[in-house]
């Protein structure tokens, strides 16, 4: 980034609060906010479908259970073996074992949990019990 040899008038903070955004990049020193791997939930009458991305994990490497109505993905993700001599040039995907966990809003058993993976993303859909599914009340006139 060019930075101005002149002062800005606005904020005396904004250029050095820029200049040292930019030495963080630099170094690699920003803390990564996201989690992995990135989840989206959806909850429907009849279940609730949860997609995971988790691009290079083998399905060996991977577990799905469900605990007093929590559900967790764990699993692991390995680094690829570089050649005999070889070195890392940039590495910015991280590795090694990871695990997330999301609250269901009902009670559920693993009997009624399906999981497919496909294309890296993982799709978990977990049937909601017959007794605790919404039900119409029928209205019955006097």
């Amino acid at each position: 980034m060019f930075y101005p040899s002149f002062p800005r008038r606005s904020d005396p903070f904004d250029l050095m609060q820029a200049m040292l955004r930019d030495m963080d990049d630099l170094f690699g020193l920003r803390a990564e906010t996201a989690t992995f791997p990135a989840v989206n939930v959806w909850q429907g009458d009849e279940a609730i479908a949860i997609t995971a991305e988790i691009p290079g994990v083998d399905i060996a490497d991977l577990d799905i259970s469900v605990k007093d109505n929590v559900l967790t993905i764990s699993g692991e993700r390995k680094p690829p073996e570089l050649p005999e001599g070889a070195r890392w040039h940039r590495s910015e995907r991280s590795y090694g074992r990871f695990a997330r966990s999301i609250r269901l809003p009902f009670a559920a058993s693993d009997d009624r949990v399906e999981a497919r993976l496909t294309n890296g993303v993982l799709r978990i859909v977990v049937a909601r019990p017959e007794e605790d599914k919404p039900r119409r009340i029928e209205i019955k006139a006097a």
